[in-house]
């Protein structure tokens, strides 16, 4: 979760940044599937804002959540982890994994079936595997959209396993075109209550990542941060 070039901003560093562009006639075009702004000039972007995930955005500003329900899920081959928080405190953690993984070759059983088929009782077995993971991972996901008003879904899944994921045979409580779901925009390292607790930290804070002409603009930018985001897996 810290990655070079994003700078962590306060609110008042990032009103300054709006304040200015709006000044001088630059466009910001927000963009709800990654909750971010993207300040331009001339179709050349200068500046992208990550904005907490405790805010929303309405008529070219941020309205603060008093009441936020945020529920997140990590994915990965034969490992998944699904957390629940309100107001910031962490309320649910589970960890799920499966016998997914072809433990010679060290791949998956999704990615073997392209090439070798589910003919082998190994194969049938991981892939029984793979349906209950996927399956134990919705109905934990259910379980926070009945008992919870969920203002935003986060996920962190490579978009491989997306089929898998929204068409288990039970599905997830929401699709990916909905408005409060969004892609989570940095890979968990571990299934930790540690690294889910830092994560919520990191989501509910703004994150600037200037242009080399950006830096022209924004000048009086805040200094580096150790906290950061990856721009390339937006």
């Amino acid at each position: 979760m810290k990655i070079p070039n994003y700078q962590v901003i306060r609110f008042d560093q990032w009103s300054k940044i709006r304040k200015k562009a709006m000044e001088m006639g630059l466009d910001i075009d927000y963009s709800p599937t990654k909750h971010q702004v993207e300040i331009t000039f001339q179709h050349n972007w200068l500046a992208k804002i990550f904005l907490p995930w405790d805010y929303l955005w309405t008529d070219n500003s941020l309205q603060k959540i008093d009441d936020f329900h945020l529920a997140l899920v990590s994915i990965k081959a034969g490992q998944a982890f699904t957390g629940y928080f309100h107001n910031g405190h962490l309320i649910d953690h589970k960890v799920f994994r499966a016998y997914m993984v072809r433990q010679k070759q060290g791949k998956s059983q999704i990615k073997h079936l392209k090439t070798k088929g589910k003919s082998r009782a190994g194969s049938r077995i991981r892939l029984a595997e793979t349906e209950r993971f996927f399956i134990e991972i919705n109905e934990r996901l259910n379980f926070y959209a009945d008992q919870y008003p969920i203002t935003r879904w986060g996920i962190s899944c490579g978009k491989t396993l997306w089929p898998f994921f929204f068409d288990a045979e039970t599905p997830p409580p929401f699709s990916s075109k909905q408005t409060n779901f969004i892609s989570i925009p940095f890979h968990y390292q571990q299934a930790s209550f540690e690294e889910l607790e830092n994560s919520y930290h990191s989501l509910t804070q703004f994150h600037l990542l200037l242009s080399e002409k950006g830096k022209e603009y924004f000048e009086e930018g805040p200094e580096e941060s150790e906290e950061a985001f990856d721009d390339d897996n937006w």
